[in-house]
């Protein structure tokens, strides 16, 4: 299932939608305007938060922490041991981890789980630069969750690159 993901640029709170392939309304990215630390929210489209992304405001290393009912979901670190640039780690709470590569300001990269692939985001199908879509590629693996590594990826990278 394909997952359309518009940003816009420039938007106070950062909020905007994320739509199935057949254009409804899945997910709601609801920026938290004047925080302290960068937070989101992945909104259900009835305004349920299903995970929320935390920038953590200290440590040695930029991470964004997920979390879902007030418990920690995942962390997400750039992984320092690799020779890829855009090479991100996702710890899973119960210890399992997902790997980010890829072109990550370029919106073309894939998530994988053991070298399986769950997801690719690519905008290589749209010509709005705002645009890209988060290809959930086994039935099983949790959108809501594959998205939100997405969005994290993407802000951290960005982050990184207007800090120098």
């Amino acid at each position: 299932m394909k997952y359309l993901v518009r940003e816009k640029a420039f938007a106070v709170g950062d909020d905007y939608w994320v739509e199935d392939e057949d254009g409804r309304h899945a997910f709601l990215v609801d920026g938290k305007a004047l925080r302290l630390r960068d937070t989101l929210d992945v909104r259900d489209p009835e305004g349920r938060v299903l995970i929320t992304l935390r920038g953590k405001l200290f440590g040695l290393r930029d991470a964004m922490e997920l979390e879902r009912d007030g418990h920690r979901l995942a962390l997400v670190r750039r992984k320092r041991l690799s020779l890829l640039r855009n090479h991100f780690l996702v710890r899973l709470a119960e210890g399992t981890e997902l790997d980010v590569s890829g072109r990550i300001l370029d919106r073309e990269f894939k998530v994988e789980y053991e070298g399986e692939l769950l997801a690719l985001v690519s905008r290589q199908w749209f010509r709005l630069r705002e645009t890209y879509a988060v290809d959930v590629l086994r039935e099983d693996a949790d959108p809501a969750l594959l998205v939100a590594v997405a969005v994290c990826v993407i802000r951290m990278a960005e982050k990184e690159r207007e800090e120098g």
